[in-house]
């Protein structure tokens, strides 16, 4: 009898351990979980998120199916005339042959009665411009209007048919990680969908115009320029324009300009017929590292006023001078790129509120913005100001600033003849207007010299260092 309880309890220990390992190694808290291809989530107080690659996380085909017939292909034809320099020397022939050149790229339909947006530079010097819809359907497009600065175009067809079309989306409320397609036409291919995530917002590329992208890694090829950018929702939130590549094709990143802006431009160039910018008449640079420390702040973000514009909004509402502005209508400010994206978002005569530190304290001013025409800058005592629609015909250009008045009493015997000269380069750079202008003499100490080249006003080109 005492055998058979040894043996009995024996077997309950070895019973025990056994469903003991059993719940240790294989429950579903365990080391070795007994479910297959579990989902990973992310938990917090209120809730469990997917994150993952499976169907069940996430999908893209009501997006795709939704902005593939709203993009279109845009064709741009224009013609070139080829001179035979031989024909020339030897038999004085005149004239050349006309040549025509064609290059393509993507655009979006943005209204049934067939508005279509695409970048300036894909029907740039075009003398005739097609647009293919996704249905083979081809139409003649009439130019609405451009904005160079900012690469954007309108375009206009009419359609026998009402058109499907993409709806604008918050470019603002974009966040980073986010999923979004990018749908164009590649390589003179029919429309194309792509995904990707949103890998920066308000990124500056230090290019003279755009200084707001926003960067994906959504593949974007040749021919990708002017398509749309969406978000998993179908909604525009950018119009894709560039990629950085050593190679010409995609690599790594694309960018695209957020449909905020993209948007603005639209609407100025129906109602107006030109784009009206605002203009918040500060002068300055963002804070980082460096530069805070070279300024003597605490702070290494954030938008640092050097000087303020007279006249301007930004004066009359009391900002000065060694005030850094953070947010703007509750908007981040870390950068110039966040800056100048969000006011390139507003007309002249429209209101901000400028959320800014002085002395160690928020302090937030409402801020009326002033026209792009009334702004001005200065630099070793010369005023420059923008070029008008008048000066741009008297001298058959299309960019350049105005010197407005002489202060350096070394040029001051020659203020006569500088007034109403038009600055078109500085160090080699295009004057384009006076945004340009500012920024790049901010980088410039007082006492370095550049090297401007000048139209008069008589017309003569000529080159001077000061």
């Amino acid at each position: 009898m005492n055998r058979f309880s040894q043996l009995f309890l024996a077997s309950l220990l070895s019973g025990a351990v056994t469903l003991g390992a059993y719940k240790l190694l294989f429950d579903s808290n365990g080391y070795f979980p007994s479910t297959k291809n579990p989902i990973t989530t992310v938990a917090t107080d209120s809730y469990a998120k997917k994150v993952g690659l499976s169907p069940d996380v996430i999908d893209f085909t009501e997006a795709a199916e939704k902005t593939i017939h709203t993009v279109v292909h845009v064709k741009n034809v224009s013609y070139k005339t080829v001179s035979n320099p031989m024909l020339e020397y030897y038999y004085g022939y005149k004239g050349g042959q006309t040549q025509e050149q064609v290059g393509t790229g993507s655009g979006v339909i943005i209204s049934a009665d067939g508005y279509i947006v695409t970048n300036n530079h894909v029907i740039k010097d075009a003398s005739e411009i097609e647009i293919t819809l996704n249905n083979k359907q081809s139409y003649k497009a009439k130019l609405i209007g451009t904005d160079s600065k900012m690469d954007i175009a309108l375009l206009k067809i009419d359609a026998k048919e009402t058109l499907p079309y993409t709806t604008f989306g918050n470019s603002d409320s974009v966040k980073i990680g986010e999923w979004v397609l990018a749908v164009g036409n590649p390589y003179n291919l029919t429309s194309t969908v792509t995904a990707g995530i949103v890998s920066a917002k308000a990124r500056d590329l230090g290019t003279s115009g755009i200084q707001s992208f926003i960067q994906t890694d959504a593949a974007v090829n040749p021919g990708n320029s002017g398509g749309a950018l969406v978000n998993t929702r179908g909604d525009l939130i950018g119009i894709n324009t560039m990629i950085s590549s050593m190679t010409g094709s995609y690599v790594g990143y694309s960018f695209a300009v957020p449909s905020n802006i993209a948007r603005k431009i639209i609407e100025d160039l129906m109602e107006y017929g030109n784009v009206q910018r605002g203009i918040l008449g500060v002068e300055g640079g963002e804070l980082n590292a460096t530069a805070s420390k070279a300024l003597g702040v605490n702070q290494t973000e954030g938008f640092y006023i050097g000087a303020v514009t007279k006249n301007s909004g930004a004066e009359k509402s009391g900002l000065k001078k060694g005030d850094i502005i953070v947010k703007m209508d509750g908007q981040k400010i870390a950068t110039y790129a966040d800056l100048s994206g969000y006011i390139n978002t507003k007309r002249p005569d429209d209101k901000i509120q400028v959320t800014y530190t002085r002395d160690g304290e928020n302090r937030v001013v409402p801020v009326v913005l002033s026209k792009n025409e009334f702004f001005s800058t200065e630099f070793k005592g010369i005023e420059l100001e923008n070029i008008d629609a008048a000066d741009k015909k008297r001298f058959n250009i299309n960019y350049g600033v105005k010197i407005k008045s002489i202060t350096n009493e070394n040029l001051m015997q020659y203020s006569a003849e500088l007034k109403g000269t038009i600055i078109l380069s500085i160090d080699n750079i295009k004057a384009k207007d006076i945004e340009t202008v500012s920024k790049l003499l901010n980088s410039k100490e007082e006492s370095q010299s550049v090297r401007l080249e000048m139209i008069n006003k008589s017309g003569e080109i000529f080159r001077v260092i000061i």
